[in-house]
């Protein structure tokens, strides 16, 4: 297996070199990340799609969260990035664009003593009528939550999502209701 590195920042996002990624995530160093999260309009509202990860992932396996995310390599933009891990987690060729609606900071003591400390850019897109094929190594299962599903699951039992998840999802509601 190829080592992975991901790519230190400072809070305003200028880069500051590369570490590799479990050692970041060990150390909680800064680091630049995306989370994706597709969306449909049906008649009852905007629907995101979301993914269960794998319980072998890493960290926070078992949990709910965005369409999809991880972090950028050296030279790839995050719209190459997003595209690339939609397929590569969710089996999906994204045929809309990414939009990147802004980005956020935080920092999280998870599950195996790791640290999540990200600069998370939020890519958001239509992803009406898409074929998913997802890699059973990422996701465990997925599934289109309404947002008022996904607000009331977030009061109620906010232990079924990632640490992120609910500042990625104020962001893109955030964003829509602009449209």
């Amino acid at each position: 297996m190829t080592e992975e590195y991901v790519i230190l920042v400072d809070e305003q996002g200028h880069q500051l070199g590369l570490q590799e990624k479990m050692q970041a995530h060990r150390d909680g160093a800064l680091h630049l990340a995306f989370s994706v999260l597709l969306y449909r309009d049906s008649p009852s509202g905007r629907e995101y799609l979301l993914h269960q990860r794998a319980l072998e992932k890493y960290h926070s396996g078992g949990l709910w969260t965005n369409t999809c995310c991880s972090h950028p390599r050296q030279r790839e933009s995050l719209s190459q990035a997003g595209v690339r891990r939609l397929q590569e987690e969710m089996g999906i060729t994204l045929t809309a664009p990414l939009t990147d609606v802004g980005h956020f900071c935080y920092y999280a003591k998870l599950d195996n003593k790791l640290i999540e400390h990200e600069l998370d850019h939020v890519l958001i897109a239509n992803g009406e009528g898409m074929v998913f094929t997802p890699n059973p190594a990422e996701v465990m299962t997925y599934r289109w939550w309404s947002t008022a599903e996904l607000q009331l699951q977030l009061q109620q039992a906010p232990q079924l999502f990632t640490a992120w998840f609910a500042q990625v999802l104020t962001l893109a509601q955030r964003t829509h209701s602009e449209w």
